[in-house]
C-alpha cells in the first residue's frame, strides 16, 4: 500500500475526482459561457485505459471514493466502458450528470455499485431552462430524475443560485425534498471562473438562502462529516434534505480531502488554484508519476486555490486566469 497524500495542513485526501472530457451537451453560463469555445483535440484527453491505470494508482495512495465529471461525462463514446472498470477498482464510485443520456446508463451504473448521482438543473421552468442552458432537455431532465428515483438511486440536486436569474425557485426547490427520502438538492454559490461574468452582486450567499428558506419553511440541521461540502438541514417532517455549498462566504476548505483530475491529464489540488502538474505526459512516457503526486500536495495552499478573497479586485482577476469550469471538472 503507497503512503497516503497529506498536505501541510494534515488533510488525508481520499476523493477522487476525474473529468472525462471538457464537451457538453448543455452551454450554462457560468460553466460553459460561449457556444463557440475551443474543446480539447481527442489525442490530448486520458484515454480509457489511462484513466482505469490512474484511478487504481490513487485507489492505492488511500482514495476512498471516485466521482466522474465533465463537461458532461457521458458525452464520451467510452463512458460505460470507463464507469465498468472503475466500478471494480473504487469502494465508492459516483458522478456528476445532466441526466440527459442518463437513461441509457442504468445497467452499466448498477453494475459498477453507483447508488447516489448528483444531477445538475438550475430551474424548474422550462422557458428559464433553455435560457441558461441553451438547450431544449427542460422535460427529458425531469423525466430522468424520475427514472433515476424509480430505479433507486440517491438523486443529489445541484442547482447554482444566480440572483436576478432563479433565486426566486429557491423555496421550489426545497418542496421537492418533502416527499422523496432518496432526493436531496444543493444549493451552490454563483463562483468565479474564466469568463462566466462573475460578480459578487450575483451571489446569493449561504445567509441569504437561509433567511429564503426560513420564511416559508422550518427545517432542522442534519449531522454531517468533517469533509462534507454542503451544510445540509431537513424541513420539519420532511423526507429528503436540502444543503447549501457556500463556497464564496462559507467556505468549508478545513476539511477538504478533494483530488481533481482534468480531462486532459492534469492534477489540481484545489478547484481556484491555477497551478496544475500534468500527469498524463510522463505517464506515456512510463515514469513513475508518484513522485509528482505527493510533491504537487504539498503545495496545497489552506483555501481557495492561495488567493485572498472573491471580494477583492485583485483575487477576482486571479480567478480570471484559471480554467473555465467546464475544463476542470466540475
Amino acid at each position: 500500500m503507497a503512503l497516503p497524500i497529506v498536505d501541510t495542513f494534515g488533510r488525508k485526501h481520499t476523493y477522487l475526482r476525474i473529468s472525462l472530457t471538457d464537451k457538453c451537451n448543455l452551454r450554462c453560463t457560468y460553466c460553459m459561457p460561449q457556444e463557440d469555445m475551443q474543446f480539447m483535440p481527442t489525442k490530448w484527453l486520458m484515454q480509457a485505459d489511462e484513466i482505469a491505470y490512474l484511478a487504481g494508482l490513487f485507489v492505492e495512495m488511500g482514495v476512498e471514493k471516485i466521482r466522474l465529471t465533465g463537461g458532461e461525462p457521458l458525452v464520451r463514446k467510452d463512458a460505460g466502458d470507463i464507469i465498468s472498470r472503475l466500478g471494480k477498482l473504487a469502494p465508492s464510485l459516483t458522478l456528476t450528470t445532466n441526466a440527459v443520456y442518463i437513461d441509457q446508463f442504468l445497467p452499466q451504473l448498477k453494475e459498477a455499485g453507483v447508488t447516489s448521482l448528483n444531477v445538475s438543473l438550475d430551474t424548474l421552468k422550462e422557458e428559464r431552462f433553455q435560457a441558461i442552458t441553451k438547450r431544449d432537455h427542460f422535460t427529458k431532465t425531469l423525466n430522468h430524475i424520475r427514472l433515476l428515483l424509480d430505479e433507486g438511486f440517491v438523486v443529489k440536486v445541484n442547482m447554482v443560485v444566480m440572483r436576478g436569474t432563479n433565486d426566486d425557485e429557491v423555496n421550489d426547490f426545497v418542496r421537492m425534498t418533502l416527499a422523496e427520502p432518496n432526493l436531496h438538492v444543493r444549493f451552490i454559490e454563483f463562483m468565479p471562473f474564466k469568463g462566466n461574468q462573475w460578480d459578487l452582486s450575483k451571489i446569493v450567499s449561504y445567509a441569504d438562502l437561509i433567511a429564503n428558506v426560513s420564511q416559508e419553511f422550518e427545517f432542522q440541521p442534519v449531522a454531517g462529516e468533517v469533509h462534507d461540502t454542503a451544510r445540509r438541514f431537513r424541513v420539519n417532517g420532511g423526507a429528503g434534505t436540502f444543503g447549501i455549498i457556500g463556497t464564496v462566504t462559507h467556505p468549508f476548505c478545513e476539511g477538504c480531502n478533494r483530488i481533481r483530475l482534468t480531462a486532459d491529464g492534469k492534477l489540481k489540488n484545489c478547484l481556484f488554484d491555477t497551478s496544475e502538474v500534468d500527469l498524463l505526459t510522463p505517464l506515456r512516457k512510463g515514469d513513475d508519476i508518484r513522485p509528482l503526486i505527493y510533491t504537487h500536495f504539498q503545495k496545497k495552499h489552506f483555501a481557495h486555490g492561495g488567493h485572498a478573497s472573491f471580494t477583492e479586485r485583485q483575487a477576482k482577476a486571479d480567478y480570471e486566469q484559471n480554467r473555465e469550469m467546464i475544463a476542470i471538472g466540475g
